[in-house]
């Protein structure tokens, strides 16, 4: 028994966990996560990230729970290297895209497709996206892209994704999530796929108690699981709108903000 049983810990990874600068997860971080375990913790990690861009990092972090991955749109046990839960896009998805294409021809789609990636009129966007995650993209038509779709993902602008998000919210209501992921990425899955509803159905499995859980993320696709957290966290340089939103905001993620979130639930617990 440890004074973190029936503790759940979940946080977003690129920015909140893994640094960029460093390539690396901060080694205060990971000295507080192991004491966090060590004491009965459940602690694992809810990402943006695809299971196939997913895996080359997962070996860096010390999780012991399945992981959230794709925006929501799965859950992922490395253990038993099984998805747990698995959602798609709707059939009407390759259609809904390309009224999107006809509306706003210069963005780019990426399109998830069991575990490969295909992109439609990909841009530097799409290119720099692809050398952070160490992955490829078979370029396609829109009509032609493969379905069952997981997860899109429309690159251009700032300004231009914001247009394209209400569109979306206007257009197919209670169809998609339609959520950004960093100022260039609006990211598109099932309606009520997302961070939040996939962190609680992860903890209803792990027989864990709403109370009891904890999130950490940096960007507006993390607020749907900051709002299920007993103590929305997230580092001080995140996006405007989780500061906007209320997270309660600690160091940054270089400094080791999972050491700082592990000290708060030490007192607490």
């Amino acid at each position: 028994m440890g004074k973190f049983d029936g503790v759940l810990l979940a946080t977003d990874f690129d920015g909140t966990l893994f640094h960029h600068g460093t390539h690396a997860i901060p080694p205060r971080n990971l000295t507080a996560i192991h004491y966090f375990i060590s004491e009965g913790g459940t602690f694992t990690v809810a990402t943006g990230r695809s299971m196939g861009t997913f895996a080359p990092f997962a070996p860096l972090v010390p999780f012991n729970a399945p992981v959230v991955l794709g925006n929501g749109s799965s859950i992922y046990n490395f253990s038993t290297e099984q998805f747990l839960i698995n959602t798609v896009l709707p059939d009407t998805a390759r259609d809904d895209l390309a009224q999107m294409m006809a509306r706003f021809p210069t963005v780019a789609i990426e399109v998830y497709h069991n575990e490969a990636i295909f992109a439609h009129n990909p841009n530097a966007v799409t290119e720099a996206h692809m050398n952070l995650v160490h992955a490829s993209y078979t370029e396609t038509t829109v009509a032609d892209l493969p379905t069952p779709i997981t997860k899109a993902i429309v690159e251009y602008y700032h300004d231009t994704l914001c247009e394209v998000q209400q569109w979306f919210n206007d257009t197919f209501p209670n169809r998609y999530e339609a959520i950004f992921s960093t100022e260039y990425f609006l990211e598109l899955t099932a309606h009520n796929s997302h961070k939040g509803a996939m962190v609680l159905r992860l903890a209803e499995t792990l027989g864990i108690e709403t109370q009891h859980i904890y999130c950490a993320g940096d960007n507006q696709n993390d607020i749907s699981m900051l709002a299920v957290s007993a103590i929305p966290f997230a580092p001080s340089d995140c996006a405007d709108s989780v500061k906007e939103w209320g997270a309660t905001l600690l160091c940054t993620c270089e400094q080791g903000l999972m050491a700082d979130i592990i000290d708060v639930l030490d007192a607490r617990y």
